[in-house]
């Protein structure tokens, strides 16, 4: 309940035009969701993405699996098992040749709903660590495919030749159609236990400051990966144009598997993935 009534207090203070986060002084809250409401996230601001969607993730993407309580979003990936609607017997295609959804989660989009260009994203959340987990906070560009739309990955959690890590991420386009540039800069897990060995079980402060010049991206105030603007323009296909001088939406999802999940432990499921809000804020100055 306190958590909730902290919420409010920051809803009303964005409605009065009043930022109530020490932090964010110089900056003014433009877009919110505290998920304070009971039930599903709101259709105003979030869109799901459906079926198996991306890297081979063994997830079948569903909005079933996000819901709205206690002032969080919850994201869980269970452990289910019914046919495969696109199921095509010999296909080479790796959505349509797995005879059955083993596993189904949520991916949230603010695509249509909600974009922004420069500012702060901040995104306070608790991420599951079971192996085979691969949640993210991440952002897309809104003009041109991938990755010549741009990408930034303000969290990722997956393993590295076993090793779990949190990565923080930026990638764009190339000469090659659908080949991606990256700036990636993974930060080892231990490296956070070793601070606080009660770390996967409380809530973090994940942040993007964005301007025309860097993307710095944090966790819990600690600065994990700087791209420099000036080094993130397109190959031809993209037009040679810097995908991160263009409004960007926000994503949440929670995979499981796939190109970077990997291996998926039996007893991972169910995966929660908890998120208290995101905010987005911009310089007052602007």
């Amino acid at each position: 309940m306190r958590n909730i009534l902290r919420k409010m207090m920051v809803v009303w203070g964005a409605a009065m035009g009043v930022s109530l986060c020490v932090e964010a002084q110089d900056y003014r809250l433009v877009w919110q969701d505290e998920f304070i409401q009971n039930g599903a996230p709101d259709i105003e601001k979030w869109n799901f993405e459906e079926g198996f969607v991306r890297n081979r993730e063994w997830q079948w993407y569903q909005s079933d699996n996000a819901v709205c309580r206690d002032g969080l979003l919850v994201i869980e990936a269970k452990q289910e098992k019914r046919l495969n609607p696109l199921y095509r017997e010999g296909s080479a295609d790796w959505r349509q040749s797995r005879r059955y959804v083993e596993c189904t989660s949520s991916s949230l989009t603010t695509n249509g709903k909600f974009h922004f260009l420069y500012g702060r994203l901040e995104v306070r959340a608790r991420i599951p660590v079971a192996k085979g987990a691969w949640p993210a906070i991440w952002t897309l560009g809104t003009e041109m495919e991938w990755p010549s739309c741009g990408e930034i990955d303000v969290m990722e959690f997956y393993r590295i030749n076993g090793d779990p890590v949190i990565m923080a991420n930026a990638a764009w386009g190339t000469e090659q159609r659908w080949h991606a540039k990256w700036n990636s800069k993974a930060t080892p897990f231990s490296y956070f236990l070793a601070q606080n060995p009660d770390w996967a079980s409380e809530f973090h402060v994940w942040r993007m400051d964005w301007d025309e010049d860097y993307i710095r991206l944090y966790l819990d105030n600690e600065l994990l990966n700087e791209i420099k603007l000036s080094e993130t323009f397109n190959g031809s296909i993209g037009k040679k144009c810097n995908p991160f001088r263009q409004p960007h939406y926000i994503l949440l999802n929670l995979a499981v598997g796939g190109d970077n999940g990997g291996q998926i432990a039996e007893n991972a499921y169910p995966m929660r993935y908890e998120v208290d809000y995101v905010r987005v804020y911009q310089k007052t100055s602007d």
